[in-house]
């Protein structure tokens, strides 16, 4: 290989192992409070709002959103 391969395949792996590709969606009890949560964030709650074996989903809203409200769905527990 040359040069150029080897720095390629370096650099492929360097974003294969970043920490953003093995982040893990924290998982709390409660709502995050209002204003916590940046834009796009998402944060699993555990607080019994939705049906066995799913777990409500909030992710953070842009400042401009009307009400500024979250947007929340309960979806498949993680294993």
């Amino acid at each position: 290989m040359t040069r150029i391969q080897n720095l390629f395949a370096v650099a492929v792996w360097a974003g294969v192992f970043s920490g953003t590709c093995w982040a893990q969606t924290p998982i709390v009890k409660t709502d995050p409070p209002p204003g916590t949560l940046q834009y796009g964030q998402v944060v699993l709650v555990d607080d019994g709002t939705c049906p066995k074996g799913k777990i409500k989903q909030v992710t953070g809203a842009k400042a401009i959103t009307p009400g500024g409200r979250r947007a929340t769905k309960c979806v498949p527990y993680p294993k």
